[in-house]
């Protein structure tokens, strides 16, 4: 990893208050977590977000890529970036396109397929795609974008994510391409049902994150 690269990208976060800590998270995994992210905090920052996605670019500058592909809703704010700092250093245009959850499935944000609508399909088949996601923790969400693209017709030439928070899960064999991350933050994580925090009864953070969603879930059985 570039450790250049990883110390900007993780002072970015922390410049705009995006790492948080010393509470009881949820993400959008499902795994609960002492320590957060939250991208939401980055994106309203647009000077920092382009910053990001400078660092996207630079990280995967070597790639052939034609297209960046990321899914919705923070992943299309990193992939209009990337692709923006792309076509400045490669000196052509590179698009940006995103997934969209399936509607017609009720699954967990985890769980969902990721499709293309708006007839992104077409700008993907046949051509090179750089496949970014802001956050992972187990890869499987990155991993359904990156079948919808090669589903599509599309040549996953990489996949790079913006903060890694367990290299053991999320890497280039659970993903199915190759893979690389801009910083890797690793964060216990656990299952609901072996979370100490649950079983410490810390309270569920519910501002930020699935919080909110796994309470009202919870209070409901």
């Amino acid at each position: 990893m570039n450790n250049d690269i990883s110390k900007r990208a993780l002072a970015l976060l922390k410049k705009t208050n995006a790492v948080l800590s010393d509470s009881h998270f949820v993400g959008t995994s499902g795994r609960h977590m002492g320590t957060y992210i939250n991208k939401d905090a980055l994106y309203p920052h647009t000077l920092e977000t382009s910053l990001m996605g400078e660092l996207f670019a630079e990280k995967n500058k070597e790639f052939d890529i034609d297209i960046v592909a990321a899914p919705a809703v923070g992943g299309t704010i990193l992939s209009q970036w990337t692709a923006f700092h792309l076509s400045k250093l490669k000196n052509k245009e590179i698009l940006s396109v995103y997934t969209e959850k399936d509607k017609g499935t009720t699954a967990s944000a985890s769980e969902s397929e990721q499709i293309f609508r708006r007839g992104y399909d077409k700008f993907v088949e046949g051509k090179n795609i750089l496949v970014i996601e802001d956050l992972t923790t187990t890869g499987l969400s990155v991993k359904k974008l990156v079948q919808t693209v090669k589903n599509t017709g599309g040549n996953v030439v990489a996949v790079s994510v913006m903060v890694n928070r367990d290299p053991k899960l999320a890497n280039s064999d659970s993903v199915d391409a190759p893979f690389s991350a801009l910083a890797v933050l690793e964060v216990p994580s656990w299952e609901a049902k072996d979370c100490p925090l649950c079983k410490q009864n810390v309270p569920v953070n519910t501002s930020v994150g699935h919080g909110k969603q796994f309470v009202e879930e919870h209070t409901k059985k």
